[in-house]
């Protein structure tokens, strides 16, 4: 069923998926990591971008209560999303950046308090190389764009070398601080995701062509990261089922890459789709009332025995507890859910089916749902009264305003005239 024989399994933290209790919510079963760490449940908030550092890279007061208000909710593992390990190449300016010279007393308060009621708290390590945002950044990805959107230049084989590295750096300040584990993100159309898509990686030497190529500079990123936090702390990546883009990253290349990190020491695949690539259709935004990737999760279990986190478009108790008690996945990833009720997992991890209603938007623009949404979750973390659907043109304004008020504080901070 899977790569590699019995001596080398074990030399990579062999995993074997734990018989459920059946006289339990699925949900509620605790999950076993190949490195050894026990999460409590198999309730998970993805990796999102909340947009709340302060535009100096550092965690504000109010991502703080967002994280220890999840925690409280009842759920096992939060993931920050997008941290920076430079400046340099941030999709937001609310995004965090974790490097020498960091602000520890506010990295470390945020470990601590994502970290209530037993809750395991990532850092997801990003990197948006051709989708960095270019108010603040100069975009380089695998090779030079130049499309309606999208611009950017191509990174050096030197800076492609020195990329694992800076992963590595990253995640072991993660670990001194005090975070649970770290992501690697490989997905959703940002750098590691390029390097995987044909469409955005047309290089000629050995991190282009074939997808043994494309996908060396993402086992290159795992064995770095690895060996700077030791074989005991947790390393996730999140993957993309495929980029939902004509030509581009396709499930088969996926179940591929899936199959090379059976090989590694990965602790957690969790398994997404779809690009921020302009003017791309959103995975988040689809129509359609189940989970999105369960089915493809399905096809992953034959390429590896590592835990599968399945992340997008869960919505009912059912669904969720369905896809543990099916073998597809072993922890689910809610997102949009978590936004709309934070409390859920105690409503749910006893079976009770309290499902959330979600908004209906009338012609949303681009991006504007997950305006909305960002901008719940800033009212979460501030316990003020949610958004409803009629709020979507005034969230879209103030997601747009703060968003341009921190890139001149990040501008003023890492890029000073």
């Amino acid at each position: 069923m899977t790569n590699g024989s019995f001596a080398g399994r074990c030399r990579q933290f062999w995993y074997v998926r734990p018989m459920l209790d059946l006289t339990k919510s699925p949900l509620a079963q605790t999950l076993e990591l190949p490195c050894g760490v026990v999460l409590k449940n198999r309730i998970a908030k993805p990796a999102m971008s909340d947009s709340l550092g302060d535009g100096r890279g550092n965690p504000t007061d109010t991502q703080v209560r967002l994280y220890e208000r999840w925690a409280e909710g009842g759920l096992a593992l939060s993931i920050i999303g997008e941290v920076q390990g430079s400046p340099d190449f941030a999709e937001k300016p609310g995004n965090l950046v974790l490097r020498p010279g960091f602000d520890r007393e506010r990295f470390t308060l945020l470990a601590k308090r994502g970290a209530t009621n037993h809750a395991h708290l990532w850092l997801q390590l990003g990197h948006a190389g051709a989708m960095a945002d270019p108010l603040i950044s100069a975009p380089k990805g695998p090779s030079a764009l130049d499309l309606p959107g999208l611009s950017c230049g191509a990174l050096t084989l030197a800076e492609v070398q020195e990329l694992p590295a800076e992963f590595a750096r990253t995640a072991a300040l993660a670990q001194e601080i005090g975070f649970g584990g770290v992501q690697i993100h490989a997905a959703h159309g940002f750098l590691l995701s390029q390097f995987l898509s044909p469409l955005f990686n047309q290089r000629t030497d050995a991190y282009g062509g074939s997808l043994t190529n494309r996908m060396r500079l993402l086992l290159e990123v795992v064995t770095s990261v690895r060996d700077a936090v030791g074989p005991h702390f947790p390393v996730g990546i999140k993957l993309n089922a495929t980029d939902q883009l004509e030509g581009g990253f396709q499930q088969d290349e996926a179940l591929s890459v899936i199959a090379a990190l059976d090989g590694t020491s990965i602790d957690l695949i969790d398994i997404s789709g779809g690009t921020y690539f302009p003017g791309a259709a959103s995975s988040s935004d689809r129509a359609g009332s189940g989970p999105y990737f369960v089915d493809f999760a399905e096809r992953a279990r034959a390429k590896s025995d590592k835990p599968l986190m399945v992340t997008g478009g869960f919505k009912t108790l059912q669904q969720a507890e369905s896809a543990i008690a099916d073998g597809k996945a072993d922890i689910v990833g809610l997102a949009r859910v978590l936004v709309l009720d934070p409390d859920l997992p105690l409503k749910w991890l006893p079976g009770s089916a309290d499902n959330p209603e979600f908004p209906r938007f009338d012609n949303p623009p681009e991006g504007g749902v997950t305006a909305w949404f960002t901008m719940q979750i800033t009212k979460i973390a501030n316990a003020e009264p949610p958004l409803i659907a009629a709020d979507l043109g005034a969230a879209i304004k103030e997601y747009e305003d703060r968003d341009q008020e921190r890139r001149a504080t990040w501008n003023v901070h890492f890029h000073p005239a």
